[in-house]
């Protein structure tokens, strides 16, 4: 893993389609150690989550080509390798776990990202009528200690028809449902981090299980 860490270090400060030709030989070497490390780590998640089960890691694999078409950042490759874990693979719409490899900003992360009105809608729904098992999720200690950070935008008053002094307000003004928790670079320099790793995600999944229910229930799934 320092291997693919000191290459895409390498490419961030010289991310031009010649350097990446002329280190071809390099990427085509380390992307299929990438992408059997995340086997592996697929395989640890699929003992305790039943939907991950024969999932293919080239599946749950992102491209590093940026699509630039929209972009004022022009730079062609992304400095990162990542993963999205989820039944259905990078395109599934459910929640799940997700994994991203960069230099100095290594993460675990995992949730429902950029939901469609119609699921958004639902999904805040779901936040109002259940609110006590939320709770339940996000404030277990040792979830708290893992994901302190909630990601997304955010809106500035409570959408309606949700009452704006409500208990769930916070949560309900909420336009993503993604927690993170970042990783030191030497987290995977260790033999076990893909354990490791399995373990933060597993204490992630009363999470994902709550969004998924509505995720499900919206695109009958």
């Amino acid at each position: 893993m320092k291997e693919i860490l000191d290459y895409l270090s390498r490419l961030r400060e010289n991310n031009n389609r010649e350097w990446f030709q002329a280190h071809k030989e390099e990427y085509d070497r380390l992307r299929p150690l990438f992408v059997e490390k995340i086997q592996e780590l697929i395989q640890q998640i699929s003992q305790f989550d039943e939907d991950i089960v024969g999932l293919e890691a080239k599946n749950c694999m992102y491209r590093i080509y940026r699509d630039i078409r929209f972009s004022p950042d022009k730079t062609p490759y992304k400095s990162y390798m990542s993963a999205y874990i989820a039944k259905g693979g990078r395109k599934s719409l459910r929640a799940g776990y997700y994994f991203h490899f960069e230099p100095g900003n290594c993460l675990l992360s995992g949730g429902v990202w950029c939901p469609e009105p119609k699921l958004l809608k639902a999904l805040r729904q779901a936040v109002y009528d259940n609110y006590d098992e939320l709770k339940d999720i996000v404030e277990n200690k040792e979830f708290k200690s893992l994901y302190r950070d909630w990601v997304g935008e955010t809106l500035k008053i409570v959408p309606r028809p949700f009452p704006r002094d409500c208990e769930q307000a916070a949560w309900l003004k909420r336009k993503d449902y993604v927690v993170v928790n970042v990783k030191p670079d030497d987290f995977f320099g260790s033999p076990d981090w893909i354990e490791k790793a399995a373990h933060d995600f597993h204490i992630m999944k009363p999470l994902n299980d709550f969004l998924n229910y509505t995720v499900d229930e919206v695109y009958d799934l």
